[in-house]
């Protein structure tokens, strides 16, 4: 069964749209004359996981609960992901991230334990902004540092501890919002391991590994479940002081949407501990490395795996 199996409308935002506007507390233009009560908007994000993601959510909503879906990809952080969802322009987001969220949303301290960290953002969520976090697809994306395997056997880099010695030498590249962000930020990351890099450099996440591999940057911090480790054959330097909190992903739902529609809910549980590190990695991959269309990667896996019928 495809996702065309009821009428579907699909809205791609081309462009992110301005800090401002979404914390003012806009609407995201043109949501508001696609969406109906049998239509579900769905948040996504710029990278390939948060697309694929939102395109299992949309395909096991379809399939189960028999509503259209309009999948908003391209917004470029958690922040303006979660404002979306406060807005009412979206009901489920697809690709939340529990370190993330703990930090950044919530504003709390970082948590080591994964189950620990769940538990927080969930009751947290509940009791803030009425929305649910639903159960892990299974696999955590944390923060992890890349360098090429020349940079590695010329410095001797297995761990981030190895670094120490090296790191005044070495020009950095990292995501923007992990520049500043308190806790598991660069100043937490300093103090912890007892080491800054020559240059740091804010990168857009997704150019991070392109800058490594072509030598642009000695080092970069990108996501362990990225297909583009494998593209570019890049060496993941050990979290070995486990200073990056966990990152479980996993969707959230509005209650209201959950009160009014609750087989949605149980159709997206279903995707439950489904998908682990690895075949995150294979399904970025497709994206990535193969460019096949995120959404087309997502109908082939669910098509694969029934929708999980036996779940």
């Amino acid at each position: 069964m495809h996702f065309n199996k009821t009428t579907v409308k699909r809205l791609v935002i081309l462009l992110c749209l301005p800090v401002f506007l979404i914390v003012s507390g806009c609407s995201f233009p043109g949501l508001a004359s696609t969406s109906d009560e049998d239509t579900v908007a769905i948040t996504g994000g710029i990278t390939a996981e948060a697309q694929i993601l939102a395109a299992l959510v949309s395909g096991m909503v379809e399939h189960y609960a028999d509503k259209s879906t309009v999948i908003i990809n391209n917004l470029a952080t958690t922040t303006i992901n979660h404002q979306a969802m406060l807005n009412g322009d979206a009901s489920i987001s697809a690709a939340r991230y529990t370190g993330t969220d703990l930090t950044t949303t919530l504003g709390l301290e970082p948590e080591s334990d994964p189950q620990a960290a769940f538990d927080t953002v969930k009751s947290e969520f509940e009791q803030r902004y009425q929305q649910t976090w639903l159960p892990s697809y299974g696999f955590d994306n944390t923060y992890v540092y890349l360098v090429r395997k020349d940079t590695a056997e010329e410095y001797g880099l297995e761990k981030v501890s190895d670094l120490k010695d090296v790191a005044d030498q070495l020009v950095a590249g990292v995501d923007p919002a992990w520049i500043t962000r308190r806790g598991d930020g660069y100043d937490g990351f300093k103090e912890a391991y007892g080491f800054a890099f020559k240059t740091i450099l804010p990168m857009q996440i997704g150019l991070v590994y392109d800058a490594v591999a072509n030598g642009k940057m000695d080092i970069v911090l990108g996501y362990s479940t990225d297909g583009r480790i494998g593209s570019y054959d890049l060496v993941m330097l050990e979290d070995d002081l486990r200073f990056f909190p966990p990152y479980d992903a996993a969707p959230i739902v509005s209650d209201k949407l959950l009160d009014e529609t609750p087989e949605i809910g149980q159709a997206i549980e279903k995707l439950k501990d489904t998908i682990d590190t690895e075949k995150m990695q294979e399904l970025n991959y497709e994206v990535d490395n193969n460019l096949v269309e995120p959404n087309i990667v997502a109908e082939r896996f669910l098509e694969e795996n029934n929708y999980f019928e036996g779940k």
